[in-house]
């Protein structure tokens, strides 16, 4: 793990941010490529991308908060604390609260929506792959205790102080997990994008296979508290369920058929 890129005095690069950011601006790049590709306004997509990155963020943010939120409201000074802003959030936060931003805009704008979305889909993947490398160098989200040979040791006090990390704990590296499965996802989009598709195909296919690899990865994760109230799963894994049963309702959904074209006049 790599928490800090460098330092300068009392200034210093998380690379938690660096790679965040990164995989934002990779996302973007592959936005426009898709959109393009797809015969769509670019500018619109592009500021559509930017609008979602900005929710995003502080949907990951507020979800993280209510998921602690017993903590958080013994401990208010911790909520803008240098902590909580180097924190990762919630994934799923984020991605409903940029799924809502996406569904106003497009109702404002002239983008077809399932068509847009498709477009979105495999960006999501890489970004989302990139970022969780960001996790990993952080030592956030870590996994379980696990004997596997491929188990990690986080030894940094630094992740310990920010983040709670364990620190000379054998651990699953599921921030690993999944940029490996988003990284293979987005492969699969990106040649599903390539082919002949129905609008609303691709963002059906993430919806059903990154929400099956968290609902998967999340009994491998180090939860703090049980959940007596939510049953054998975690919110997480529910909300992943929902996410696998709209995929499944988009994958399915026939095309609209094309609108018929307007009779000729007789001379």
């Amino acid at each position: 793990m790599l928490p800090i890129v460098f330092r300068i005095g009392p200034f210093f690069l998380p690379t938690y941010g660096l790679l965040v950011a990164l995989g934002f601006l990779v996302a973007l790049w592959m936005v426009a490529r898709l959109a393009r590709r797809a015969s769509l306004d670019v500018d619109a997509v592009l500021n559509l991308g930017i609008y979602t990155i900005v929710a995003a963020m502080v949907g990951a943010k507020l979800f993280m908060l209510l998921l602690d939120f017993n903590y958080y409201w013994r401990n208010p000074g911790e909520i803008l604390s240098f902590s909580t802003l180097l924190a990762a959030g919630v994934f799923y936060g984020g991605l409903i609260a940029a799924l809502l931003t996406a569904f106003f805009y497009l109702r404002r704008s002239k983008l077809p929506g399932l068509a847009t979305a498709d477009v979105f889909a495999p960006a999501i993947a890489l970004g989302h792959a990139i970022g969780r490398l960001g996790c990993f160098a952080a030592g956030c989200c870590w996994g379980a205790p696990s004997n596997l040979p491929w188990a990690v040791t986080f030894t940094d006090p630094f992740a310990h102080e920010r983040m709670g990390t364990p620190l000379n704990e054998r651990l699953h590296p599921t921030q690993l997990y999944e940029a490996l499965a988003e990284a293979i996802i987005f492969a699969i989009l990106y040649r599903r994008f390539a082919r002949p598709h129905k609008p609303g195909a691709i963002i059906g296919l993430y919806l059903i296979l990154y929400p099956t690899v968290r609902f998967l990865v999340e009994f491998l994760r180090s939860h703090d508290a049980a959940n007596p109230h939510l049953g054998p799963l975690v919110l997480e894994q529910w909300i992943a369920l929902a996410l696998i049963a709209l995929g499944v309702y988009l994958m399915r959904t026939p095309a609209s058929p094309p609108a018929p074209a307007p009779a000729r006049a007789r001379r």
